[in-house]
Order: C-alpha cells, then sequence, then structure tokens
C-alpha cells in the first residue's frame, strides 16, 4: 500500500513545510494555522473525491502506461497549479474584467477583494461543472448495451433511453431552463452560457474520444505512433476535464475556510494528490473488477454532485453534506459488490 501513497506522502510534508512558512510570512506565529487550515482542505478534497478517482480508474485501465504516468505527473501539476489556482484567477479576470496579473496581484495582497471577485462568479462556474458532470452521469446509465445494473429498477429502464437519441442532451437542456427560472436576472446569461459550453465541452470530448477509439484498431494495425499518442492524450485530456469539473464545487467552498489561496492551492493540491494515488491503486489492484458495482455508486454520486452543484447557484449547501453524499454512494455500493461476490462463492 505505501508504494501507491509515497508520492503523496512526499507532496504532504513539502506542503506542510510551504504552508507554515507562507502562514508565518504573512502574520508571525501563524503558521501552525496555516498548516492546520491546508489539513482540512486536504481531507476536504479528499471526501470529495472518492467517486472521481473510480471514475479516472475507469479510463485509466484502458490507457498506455506511458499516458496513466503522464495523468499521475502532468495531471497532478495541472490539478495543483491550474485548477486550484491559475483556474480561478482567470475566471476572475473574465467576470471582473480586469487582466489576469492585476488579479494575481489582488489575490496575493488583497484576498477579501478577490474572494469576492470569486463569488460574484460562482454561479456560471458550478453551472459550467454541474452540466458537464450531469452530461457524464445521463451517458453512462443511458446505454442499452450495459448487462451489469446496481440499483435494477431504476438502472435498467434508464439503459433503454440511449434508443432516443439525443437525450442526455434535452435532458440538460430542460435542466438549465428551469434553473435559469431561479437566478437573479443579472446572472442569467451568463448562467445559460456557461450550461451551455459544459453541455458542448463534454459532447466534443466524448465525441472526439469515441471516434479515436473506433479507429484505433485500425490505425495500429498500420502502426502509426501518431495515432496512439493522439489516443491517449484525448483521454488524457478528458480526464483532465473530469477533475475540473469535481473541483470547483471544492475550490469555490474551500474560501469559506480561508480566503488565501496560496493555503487553498496546498490544500486542495495534497488532496489531489492523495486522489491521483487512490486512483493508481484501484488501475493497479483491479479493484473495479473486483468490486462489481464500484463504477455505479461513483456515477450516481456523480449525479448527486452535479445536482447539488446547480443548487448552490441559487442556495448554499455545506462541503460536508456534499462529500457525504458521495462517500454514502461509494460504500453502499462497495458493500453490495461485497455481498454479490459472497453469494457467487456459495
Amino acid at each position: 500500500m505505501i508504494k501507491f501513497f509515497m508520492d503523496s506522502i512526499i507532496v504532504t510534508i513539502v506542503g506542510v513545510i510551504c504552508a507554515f512558512l507562507w502562514g508565518e510570512h504573512i502574520k508571525p506565529g501563524g503558521g501552525f494555522m496555516a498548516v492546520f487550515i491546508a489539513g482540512i482542505l486536504a481531507i476536504l478534497e479528499i471526501s470529495l473525491s472518492f467517486d472521481n478517482a473510480v471514475v479516472n480508474a475507469m479510463k485509466l485501465e484502458n490507457m498506455s502506461k506511458i499516458w496513466q504516468k503522464r495523468f499521475l505527473t502532468w495531471g497532478i501539476a495541472i490539478a495543483v497549479f491550474g485548477m486550484r489556482f491559475l483556474f480561478p484567477i482567470l475566471v476572475v479576470s473574465v467576470f471582473a474584467k480586469l487582466d489576469m496579473l492585476t488579479v494575481t496581484h489582488i489575490a496575493f495582497t488583497d484576498s477579501d477583494k478577490y474572494a469576492h471577485y470569486l463569488e460574484l462568479s460562482h454561479a456560471p462556474i458550478v453551472t459550467f461543472g454541474g452540466m458537464f458532470l450531469i452530461m457524464l452521469f445521463l451517458n453512462y446509465f443511458f446505454n442499452h448495451e450495459k448487462e451489469v445494473h446496481w440499483i435494477s429498477v431504476i438502472e435498467k429502464p434508464l439503459s433503454y433511453l440511449d434508443h432516443f437519441r439525443g437525450i442526455e442532451i434535452i435532458i440538460s437542456l430542460i435542466l438549465l431552463i428551469v434553473l435559469q427560472n431561479f437566478i437573479p436576472s443579472e446572472e442569467k446569461v451568463s448562467v445559460i452560457v456557461a450550461g451551455i459550453v459544459g453541455i458542448i465541452t463534454f459532447l466534443a470530448i466524448e465525441g472526439l474520444s469515441q471516434f479515436l477509439e473506433h479507429h484505433e484498431q485500425a490505425r495500429l494495425a498500420k502502426c502509426t505512433a501518431d495515432a496512439v499518442k493522439c489516443t491517449g492524450f484525448i483521454s488524457f485530456l478528458y480526464l483532465e476535464l473530469i477533475d475540473a469539473s469535481f473541483s470547483l464545487d471544492g475550490v469555490l467552498g474551500a474560501f469559506a475556510l480561508s480566503d488565501d489561496v496560496v493555503i487553498i492551492a496546498i490544500g486542495l493540491g495534497i488532496g489531489a494528490m492523495f486522489v491521483r494515488s487512490l486512483t493508481l491503486l484501484i488501475v493497479e489492484t483491479k479493484t473495479l473488477a473486483k468490486f462489481l458495482y464500484l463504477e455505479h455508486g461513483a456515477h450516481w454520486a456523480i449525479g448527486a454532485l452535479a445536482i447539488i452543484m446547480l443548487i448552490t447557484t441559487v442556495r448554499e449547501i455545506p462541503e460536508v453534506i456534499t462529500g457525504l453524499i458521495g462517500l454514502v454512494f461509494i460504500i453502499a455500493a462497495l458493500i453490495s459488490s461485497i455481498v454479490h461476490n459472497r453469494k457467487m462463492v456459495e
């Protein structure tokens, strides 16, 4: 077990040292408090991302070793620096109509002002992530070729809905139309645009991924190295977008605990690293094959998270509720899998 989490332990040690030094830099004597907040944020990130690890593992199992390694190296850099630091700055820059250098300066010198700007862009950010995850949820269950069902009374009827072409898009757009009725008038346009972009992004990545998978065997038969690289890159991009969508709610919720972007990046980064290690553990130990319903539980958790993200556009929901709902689905699916395995043995 330790080999899977060694990198995460090293990152944690480095992160704790950096958090302590930064806390002391900001306020003499504030180092231990900075470490404590970073630790809480790391735990929050891990609790919110169990389902993310399972979904990542599903995709990673079909990727080459080199792209698995790149996801666990390049991917963590993107997850920590890109999504936990750079992305919020980019979002604030767009919605506050300020250049990124100015926003970065505000983030380091006036954290209250930065948090205020980020809060103003909360609705479109979570709408984008929520609609992307809704599409991921529906795309998984609307599949008539899926033979294994966990909650059969619900999942089996859902599996036949993919005969209705475009049903996922229709349902997602209906949700978006319903949602905009509760959004303040000054935010409606940005929320609708963000939701549509979330849907389009999922369709573009999923469509390109399927196209490459369908043509992969023919390309490999021709020994086209570029085709292999391209397929791996699309899968990598797909995973990064899923990870990004999962992280949006956590990034925004982190400001309830701290308005220091450095501490937030450190805490969430440590959590993200442990999620990567957990993903690697699931892949290497073939956990998904051993526990039949685990990926079902993960996708139900994704659906719940997506709905919660959309609700937070108009009503605040504590992060602990979001984390617990996802964890309940994962644990329930795990228990159901263990019961199923025992029945098969008997």
